[in-house]
């Protein structure tokens, strides 16, 4: 399932205050065990990122990628997990060193979770602050469609 297919799930789940339920995120991102495993185009495919942002994540020491008999990437349900979170975070605009260091602390296990906590909830005030930002945007760029006479509206 491509990306954009999970972000249209995840907009059709939203709850009447506009934020998709902490279940639905992670049902979207669920793959089980029984997966199969897939190739760098695939795995891109379904994430909708090129394979270079794959290979740099791994590069980056992001995402540990396993390789088949022939050495080629093999991205395993785990690993899509992961890079579904990563693709997100970078959407929304979490630096890359940031990224480098929650990851470091999840692998470096559960001890961790007060940290990253701090590292989410941050970066939740970042989103949010974002979003009222845009939302002014939006709101002087509808003003000046309707000033040149265009029609404004929920359009998406």
């Amino acid at each position: 399932m491509a990306m954009d297919e999970l972000m249209s799930r995840a907009l059709a789940a939203l709850g009447e205050d506009g934020a998709p339920s902490v279940e639905v995120i992670h049902a979207l991102a669920d793959l089980d065990a029984s997966t199969e495993p897939m190739s760098i185009a695939e795995a891109a495919a379904h994430l909708d990122v090129s394979p270079h942002t794959l290979r740099y994540y791994e590069r980056a020491g992001l995402v540990e990628v396993g390789r088949d008999s022939a050495g080629h990437r093999v991205y395993d349900a785990a690993a899509i997990r992961r890079l579904v979170f990563l693709t997100r975070m970078r959407l929304s605009g979490m630096p890359m060193r940031d990224l480098q260091h929650y990851i470091a602390l999840v692998d470096a296990g559960e001890q961790t979770e007060p940290e990253r906590l701090d590292i989410l909830l941050e970066h939740r005030d970042t989103i949010r602050r974002r979003i009222r930002e845009l939302t002014l945007s939006l709101a002087a760029t509808e003003y000046k469609i309707a000033t040149y006479g265009g029609s404004t509206g929920p359009e998406v």
